[in-house]
């Protein structure tokens, strides 16, 4: 049996009387990419930072690689890689330089030349950090955290503000790191990010997890419904309410396959066709936002 990575019980954190952190619970296992999602104020930063070691929890068990990383000494720290959303690398310094500064708190490392290759700056190694772009700039972080060759990366909404081309281009070295078999968090707002990267999501609302699964299955789950669609000539009489548009129908199903049966046995009565006959399973943001919604409502 594999030990988790990381490990958390009962995790609060408190301000006054302010509740940053609810009682969270979760476990991340060795090679697994996983994301925290949540509106803002939902407490992902303050559980991410508890496990860094930047802050003390209120109450609660954190073990991250066996160790408290509150209390944890330097041997540790060069297990893990962090992206911050600004890293505030000296301007004025060259791409090269910094790798090279870096790269000699540590006893095992990448070679510089490797690494830059690996994120894709080979061709900016002589360049000054303040002439990168964005996606240049996050590929440099990403490097930076990367020198050290640590076990477990947190990234922290690591393609805010990029571009398309460029978030897809983070995207490449993230899944990358995947294969590598490294242990990835990932913070973001991004529902197709944690789409693509992750392969489970945890959901946070109001300093506590209310969700916790794959991207595929959390949207699966009872109680969020697929949506069955179609166009026809005529208004069929169906026991689900039914919505219409331009002469499109369409209805929420909990139950899809009895649904389209019951829905082409009265079309095949009536000898009608059912044009464009669409099901379309919730995506992650549908059941996000019905989660956050339904979070609201207590």
């Amino acid at each position: 049996m594999t030990v988790p990575v990381i490990e958390v019980k009962g995790l609060k954190k408190q301000y006054g009387s302010l509740e940053a952190v609810r009682g969270v619970d979760f476990k991340i296992e060795p090679g697994e990419v996983v994301s925290i999602l949540g509106p803002n104020g939902a407490g992902k930063t303050t559980t991410v930072e508890m496990l860094e070691g930047y802050l003390k929890p209120s109450e609660g068990f954190i073990s991250v690689f066996g160790e408290d990383p509150f209390k944890a000494k330097a041997a540790f720290k060069k297990k893990i890689g962090i992206v911050l959303q600004e890293s505030g690398a000296e301007p004025f310094m060259k791409v090269r330089e910094i790798l090279n500064q870096r790269s000699r708190y540590y006893d095992e490392k990448i070679e510089v030349d490797d690494l830059l290759g690996n994120v894709g700056l080979t061709h900016k190694a002589n360049s000054r950090i303040a002439k990168l772009s964005g996606g240049e700039r996050r590929r440099l972080d990403v490097a930076l955290a990367l020198i050290g060759k640590p076990d477990l990366i947190y990234l922290d909404e690591p393609t805010t503000g990029f571009d398309p081309s460029a978030r897809h281009a983070s995207w490449d070295i993230f899944k990358k790191l995947r294969t590598e078999g490294r242990t990835i968090l990932l913070t973001t707002h991004y529902m197709d990010e944690a789409e693509n990267l992750s392969d489970r999501v945890i959901v946070m609302s109001k300093g506590k997890v209310i969700a916790n699964g794959s991207p595929q299955n959390i949207g699966n789950q009872e109680g969020y419904l697929t949506w069955i669609s179609f166009t026809a000539s005529q208004c069929i009489d169906l026991p689900f309410e039914i919505e219409e548009e331009n002469g499109r129908f369409s209805f929420k199903s909990k139950e899809v396959v009895k649904d389209l049966n019951r829905l082409t046995t009265i079309a095949l009565e009536l000898n009608l066709d059912l044009i464009d006959l669409e099901v379309k399973r919730p995506s992650l943001e549908d059941v996000f936002l019905e989660l956050i919604n339904e979070d609201g409502k207590y």
